[in-house]
């Protein structure tokens, strides 16, 4: 965002920011608009942004931050303007068959997937630990960016940016490797479906048990069925791991590792996701993370231009 800094850091507010502020509110609204139709989640992130960057300085300073994350979720909810499968075959069966020869449970002379398996052998206990685990996949990763924003703010803007390469590399996988979750063959078999609405799967028996719509609501959401491999519920808990312990965390780090290994078995159990794509997801984390280190070791322009971010939200 293009606006004034004061000479201690921090954003003003004067006509040119406002105008600022004004034209890319009223342009996101548009250009969502135009590619996937008006929303009323798109108001709210509007009205929540300008809220938060008029409210006060230190919430202006936040929300300027936290763009970043936004610029994701933007990007993110445009994917379905672009349905990863006009532009690469989806795979379905070759992924399915591929699970089951490497990570195979054999029962009683039959082959399962792993997700198979936990479908019939799964019971009320673990149904509800992982539709816990599955409900901290963004607010454990946002919860400790708003702590390093309070704390260090320079960690703060790596975290996201960061988190925010790693999902890139994440869609760019998307559109070369579209991938079925493992409930699309249980329900669809290997034949390939156009605009199949995303699903519950495993996680409908969270949402029976409390006689809600928690996950169903979130699922009718979703930008792109084909978009299993990788896990990127399997690379945020990474980066949160990551900077916790490179922050010195101590024993919230236990909780980040135990919510990571957590939601690596949820999303297998719930049949949300293959193991492989859950070791995909892992291998995104890790090669982001090397990636960005490199960047900000080896980079003079991206090292200044934080400095500058920092500036602006210090």
């Amino acid at each position: 965002m293009a606006t004034a800094s004061g000479p201690n850091g921090g954003i003003i507010i004067n006509g040119k920011t406002i105008a600022v502020v004004a034209a890319i509110s009223l342009g996101y609204l548009l250009l969502s608009w135009l590619l996937v139709g008006y929303k009323a989640d798109q108001l709210v992130l509007v009205g929540l942004f300008n809220l938060a960057f008029y409210a006060s300085s230190i919430s202006r300073k936040f929300i300027t931050g936290f763009s970043i994350f936004i610029v994701y979720w933007i990007i993110y909810d445009y994917m379905k303007a672009f349905p990863n499968y006009n532009y690469a075959t989806v795979h379905i069966a070759d992924l399915y068959n591929l699970e089951k020869h490497t990570f195979g449970i054999n029962i009683s002379g039959k082959l399962l997937t792993p997700n198979e398996y936990w479908r019939y052998n799964g019971n009320t206990a673990l149904d509800l630990i992982c539709g816990i685990f599955y409900l901290c996949w963004v607010p454990v990763p946002m919860a400790f960016a708003v702590y390093l924003f309070f704390k260090k703010r320079r960690q703060f803007l790596l975290f996201l940016f960061t988190f925010v390469l790693v999902n890139f590399i994440g869609f760019i996988i998307y559109y070369t490797f579209p991938a079925a979750p493992p409930w699309y063959v249980q329900y669809h078999g290997f034949n390939f479906v156009a605009h199949t609405p995303g699903n519950t799967a495993g996680l409908a028996k969270f949402d029976h048990y409390f006689n809600i719509n928690l996950f169903k609501g979130i699922y009718a959401k979703g930008s792109n069925v084909f978009a299993a491999m990788p896990s990127l519920h399997s690379s945020y808990p990474i980066i949160v791991l990551y900077y916790g312990v490179k922050n010195k965390l101590g024993a919230a780090n236990i909780f980040f590792a135990t919510v990571m290994l957590g939601i690596w078995f949820a999303a297998v159990y719930l049949s949300h996701h293959y193991v492989l794509d859950v070791l995909a997801g892992i291998t995104c984390a890790i090669i982001g993370i090397i990636f960005f280190n490199l960047l900000v070791a080896k980079s003079v322009v991206f090292n200044r231009f934080i400095d500058r971010f920092e500036k602006a939200i210090s």
